[in-house]
């Protein structure tokens, strides 16, 4: 598979012209068959996916049957993928959620953490408010594999660990959904307490892919659509339909899915990776693509703010949606650096190339 030199792929921040830093970027994009499209850097680049993988761990949840045993709702399995900004609304929904299937807070393996939004963790300093687990950014993931662990008759006792009856149907699911052998799959503990995938970054883009790809087979009314496949579209629309559930506002999943509008789903992993799924329209057909298109991102040395600015530059490279559509994504995209009295010292850049990958 082609890799680029490392010239080709950073993100340049500058001070009056003065190169300061230079963030390496790795992405990759594949169409529903898994062809890789174009590529930066290192699509290989074997990547902990964090976050990024709640859309298929949520597909594992929903196949238990947990959310009709509970009466769980969409916006709940929005919850259930989310990376949420701790905002109220969040927290009252995973208390919601483990209340329906007979949990409370104490059954969490996620500890409490500052808000993920600066303005938000400075109101709780104020307040001299301490977070619970239930604030944590996962607490709807968690909430949602306790309902599963009991869906299942498993229990909820050591529901995060990976040998648990639960866990390991999340690992078939997120494999599978990969399109990878267990074998090239490895795991660590990500930053709640639950097992997170590492594998080679162009798998995250297969993944999304698949995810869209299910999504318009669905919308078609295809003869041959699985089970598998409707799961996976109902964790899409979930996304796609209650985006601030996902985040928040201020957020950059939040903003990426409205402004697309039920077309797109995004999620982000700690550490700077993040996954797109993109349903087939004119645009994925002009890239050449046979189907969804499918994007994964990671920043090599885990910068947050470089990555939101970087993935509105591959969006618009790859002209994927209208000016208007991308423009709601600007405030992460066009990011002045300023001093402490406002004064704008330097800028980001995006040198790096997007190399078509021929056939």
């Amino acid at each position: 598979m082609t890799k680029t030199t490392r010239d080709d792929n950073y993100v340049v921040i500058d001070r009056n012209g003065v190169i300061e830093n230079r963030h390496e970027l790795h992405a990759v994009v594949v169409d529903s068959t898994g062809k890789v499209l174009f590529v930066v850097g290192d699509p290989n680049r074997v990547t902990l996916i964090r976050s990024a993988a709640k859309p298929a761990q949520a597909v594992a949840i929903v196949e238990t049957g947990a959310l009709e045993k509970y009466g769980l709702g969409e916006a709940d399995l929005a919850l259930m993928c989310a990376s949420h900004s701790s905002e109220d609304r969040h927290v009252e929904r995973a208390k919601g959620i483990l209340a329906k299937a007979g949990n409370s807070e104490a059954d969490l393996r996620c500890g409490g953490h500052p808000a993920i939004l600066p303005d938000r963790n400075k109101a709780w300093i104020r307040a001299g408010f301490e977070p619970t687990p239930v604030w944590s950014n996962c607490s709807g993931k968690h909430s949602g594999m306790l309902a599963a662990a009991r869906a299942i008759g498993a229990g909820p006792e050591d529901y995060h660990v990976l040998s648990h009856p639960l866990q390991q149907r999340v690992k078939q699911a997120t494999e599978e959904i990969a399109r990878l052998p267990s074998e090239q799959v490895r795991w660590a503990i990500d930053g709640c307490n639950m097992p997170a995938p590492a594998y080679p970054l162009v798998y995250l883009a297969t993944t999304n892919a698949a995810f869209a790809a299910a999504a318009d087979a669905v919308a078609r009314g295809d003869e041959d659509v699985t089970q598998r496949q409707r799961s996976m579209t109902r964790v899409f629309n979930a996304m796609s339909t209650y985006p601030e559930m996902v985040a928040g506002e201020g957020r950059f999943c939040t903003a990426l899915m409205r402004a697309y509008k039920g077309r797109v789903i995004g999620k982000i992993g700690a550490d700077a990776c993040y996954g797109i799924g993109i349903r087939e329209c004119e645009e994925t057909r002009r890239l050449g693509a046979v189907g969804s298109v499918g994007i994964a991102a990671k920043v090599e040395d885990g910068n947050l703010d470089i990555l939101y600015s970087a993935l509105p530059e591959l969006l618009a490279r790859l002209d994927i949606g209208t000016a208007e559509t991308r423009s709601a994504l600007d405030g992460f995209h066009s990011v002045a650096i300023k001093n402490t009295v406002g004064v704008v010292t330097g800028h980001v850049s995006f040198p790096f190339k997007l190399q078509a990958v021929q056939s």
